[in-house]
C-alpha cells in the first residue's frame, strides 16, 4: 500500500507521520500539488488539498488508485463523477470549519460596515478624521444566510449574540430556531446583511447572479464561501460591498467596494488540527477496510446538483 500526501505543510507532516508510523504502508509526502507532481504513480491511496485538480487525466496516470481524501470540505476540485466511475472512494473533512468561517465572516461583516481597516491606517498616519466613516449597527437587523450546515449554523448562533435576525434559504427544513425558507428570493428580499455559506455544486454556481441580485434589499455581501457561488457580473457591478474570503479574479480586488483576503477564513490553529485529525479518521478507516466517516456517497454522483456530501 502506497499513500501519498499533497500540498502537505511541515506540521501535517510532522502528524501524519507521527500517527501513521505502525500503519503497513509506504507513506510519501510532497509539498507540491499532484498537477506538479511527476505522474504515473502507483499510489493506492491519495491525500489533497484544494489546488490539486483531479481530472480524468491525473486519474488515468494513477492506476492504482482505490482512495482520495481531500482534506477540505469544498471537493469541486476533484471529478466526482469520474471516480465512481472509477470505483474510486472519496472523501472529504466536515464539521471542522464552523467556528473559523463563522467568526471570521463576521470580521468582513464588522469591516465593510464600520471601516475599522481604514480608521487603525488613518491613526497610524497621524490623521484622526473620521467624520467620513459613519457605520451601520448589526443589532436589530436581518442577516440572511444561505445555507445552515456547520458554517451556516455558526452565522445564525453569532447573529443571537449580536442581537440580530435571522432568516435561511434551505432545500430541506432543519431543527434549528431560525425562519427557514427554500425561496431564496425571500431572503434577499428581507436581509439587510447576506452571508454566503453553501458548497460550491453545479447548481449554487452563479446562485447570486444579476437576475436575482435586484431582490436583494441590503447593501452588504459576505461570502466566506466559493467564488463562483456569485456571478462575476455581480461582482463588477454591485452597488454595495461585497467582502469575501475568496475572488473569481485578482483584479476585482482593486474595486472600491470589495474587500477581499486570502483564502484564510478556515485558518486557525484549532481548525487545523480538526482538519489533520478527521483526515487521519477517515484514512484508518479505509486502511482497516471501512468505508470512510467523511466518505462522498454514491448518490452524489446519481444527484450531483442536490450533492450535500
Amino acid at each position: 500500500m502506497k499513500i501519498a500526501f499533497f500540498e502537505v505543510k511541515e506540521e501535517e507532516k510532522e502528524f501524519f507521520e507521527k500517527n501513521l508510523k505502525n500503519v503497513d504502508a509506504e507513506v510519501f509526502f510532497f509539498k507540491e500539488t499532484i498537477n506538479e507532481h511527476q505522474l504515473p504513480a502507483d499510489y493506492d491511496v491519495i491525500s489533497i488539498f484544494i489546488n490539486s485538480k483531479i481530472t480524468s487525466e491525473i486519474l488515468d496516470k494513477l492506476p492504482s488508485l482505490k482512495y482520495i481524501q481531500t482534506r477540505s470540505t469544498g471537493y469541486d476540485h476533484i471529478d466526482i463523477v469520474e471516480c465512481y466511475k472509477r470505483r474510486i472512494i472519496v472523501s472529504n473533512v466536515r464539521g471542522y470549519a464552523g467556528p473559523a468561517v463563522g467568526e471570521f465572516a463576521y470580521g468582513l461583516l464588522l469591516e465593510a460596515i464600520r471601516k475599522i481597516y481604514i480608521a487603525i491606517n488613518r491613526v497610524k498616519e497621524g490623521n484622526l478624521y473620521y467624520k467620513d466613516l459613519k457605520g451601520i449597527e448589526i443589532e436589530g437587523k436581518t442577516i440572511g444566510v444561505l445555507g445552515l450546515g456547520t458554517i451556516g449554523s455558526q452565522i445564525v448562533k453569532i447573529a443571537k449574540g449580536f442581537g440580530a435576525n435571522t432568516i435561511a434559504y434551505v432545500r430541506h427544513k432543519k431543527d434549528m430556531d431560525v425562519k427557514q425558507t427554500p425561496v431564496l428570493e425571500e431572503v434577499l428580499e428581507n436581509s439587510d446583511f447576506l452571508f454566503i455559506a453553501l458548497p460550491l455544486t453545479p447548481e449554487t454556481k452563479n446562485l447570486i447572479n444579476k437576475e436575482n441580485i435586484s431582490h436583494f434589499r441590503g447593501k452588504v455581501i459576505i461570502n466566506p464561501a466559493r467564488a463562483e457561488i456569485i456571478q462575476k457580473e455581480v461582482y463588477e457591478n454591485f452597488d454595495g460591498i461585497i467582502a469575501a474570503d475568496v475572488l473569481p479574479e485578482r483584479d476585482l480586488a482593486k474595486k472600491e467596494n470589495i474587500i477581499a483576503t486570502p483564502h484564510m477564513a478556515y485558518y486557525t490553529k484549532e481548525a487545523l488540527r480538526r482538519i489533520m485529525q478527521i483526515s487521519l479518521n477517515n484514512l484508518l478507516d479505509f486502511l482497516s477496510g471501512r468505508k470512510p466517516r467523511h466518505c462522498l456517497k454514491e448518490e452524489c454522483v446519481k444527484n450531483y446538483h442536490n450533492c450535500k456530501g
